[in-house]
């Protein structure tokens, strides 16, 4: 087992790991095997000397009065009292001192133990390497190839070195994958499972992808100059996003939405034709609510506690709730609200100035004398 702090080195190198975890996957091999050949309940220590690339394996002893069980089942790991005594009187119940274990006095049985709870312990090091690298980046968009697609119609994709997996209800409504297509997803979570071993988990009906997609497009939002203060979405239809400034020169909605809606458009194509509605944030509630409506007019707000009450007129009241309900479900959720709808007389300022505007139109009695 000459130069064998080399050869760890050398693994480590070829595997991508830090030395520093294949010494502590050597050092877990070397007391392992230490137990297999003697007891499992003594209590091993190794030591590396990084200079002389040399290593030494102490067996911990520890001292038991003479009527002790544990002498008769594990002699190795315990010492009785009256014979330690004859090296030191005074040495005392429950006291340990070291001695040096050598595994190469069991020969090949020693090596070949070594080597699989070394290669054991070197694989558990590079998965958890791999581990905590992804799970920095948990809540990042990742790019990957779809594989394949099993019965249950999960979708896995192929992650650099390991396997995502797209399940159903992480997947918008109606989109269809087949191998070999390059999919975006966010990445939700990293964790080692029974049953796909170590894998990603993806989502794209999170509202953290819509977030990251919009950092993506929005180079402001990934400059710090744009903050996205909350997201809500109901994938594959319709989201809403609230953006605040945070200089005063730069228009949030303005700069989300891009020129001719060049940005927005982008992150809606990803998202299936999602429809993505952005709003100014603002710290005054009743302000929030009435952004979170839009399209819907809205006459007033009233907070009670953790209730908006929204009073809007009756030809306002289909576009404050939307289609299936989905306009004020967002608004609500996009707020931490519950929005109740008031409705009152009248029609919207809005409506009432189109109407007023027709009207002065048809009027051509101011025109009559430029045609006599």
């Amino acid at each position: 087992m000459e130069k064998i702090i080399d050869t760890v080195e050398a693994i480590a190198h070829e595997k991508g790991i830090s030395i520093e975890h294949a010494i502590a996957a050597f050092k877990e091999a070397l007391i392992n095997t230490a137990k297999k050949l003697t007891s499992p309940e003594n209590i091993f220590e190794v030591t590396i000397d990084n200079q002389k690339k040399d290593y030494k394996i102490f067996r911990t002893i520890t001292i038991v009065d003479d009527a002790d069980e544990r002498l008769a089942g594990n002699k190795e790991g315990f010492m009785a009292l009256s014979t330690a005594a004859e090296f030191d009187s005074s040495i005392e119940v429950g006291d340990t001192f070291k001695s040096e274990f050598n595994l190469e006095d069991y020969g090949r049985t020693a090596s070949a133990n070594l080597f699989r709870e070394l290669e054991y312990h070197i694989q558990r090091e590079i998965e958890q390497s791999i581990l905590e690298r992804y799970k920095e980046k948990v809540g990042t968009i990742i790019i990957g190839t779809v594989t394949r697609i099993d019965a249950e119609d999960n979708t896995y994709v192929e992650v650099g070195e390991l396997r995502g997996v797209l399940t159903q209800r992480n997947r918008i409504k109606g989109e269809k994958f087949k191998p070999g297509d390059t999919i975006k997803a966010l990445l939700r979570y990293v964790s080692i499972n029974p049953k796909f071993g170590l894998f990603l988990e993806l989502s794209r009906t999170s509202p953290k992808f819509l977030e990251a997609l919009m950092e993506r497009e929005v180079p402001e939002i990934a400059d710090g100059v744009l903050e996205i203060t909350n997201c809500a979405r109901i994938p594959g239809e319709r989201a809403k996003i609230s953006l605040r400034a945070l200089t005063s020169n730069v228009d949030p909605v303005g700069a989300a939405v891009g020129v001719k809606g060049v940005r927005i458009n982008a992150v809606s194509n990803e998202l299936i034709g999602e429809n993505i509605d952005c709003i100014e944030h603002s710290d005054v509630k009743e302000i929030l609510v009435t952004r979170a409506m839009s399209p819907a007019a809205v006459r007033s707000v009233k907070i009670s506690g953790e209730k908006a009450i929204v009073s809007i007129t009756g030809d306002q009241k289909a576009k404050a709730i939307g289609k299936s309900g989905i306009n004020i479900r967002l608004a609500s959720m996009l707020t931490g609200m519950t929005i109740e709808l008031n409705e009152i007389e009248g029609q919207s300022a809005s409506k009432s100035s189109d109407s007023n505007e027709v009207s002065k139109t048809k009027d051509t009695t101011a025109l009559e004398s430029l045609f006599k």
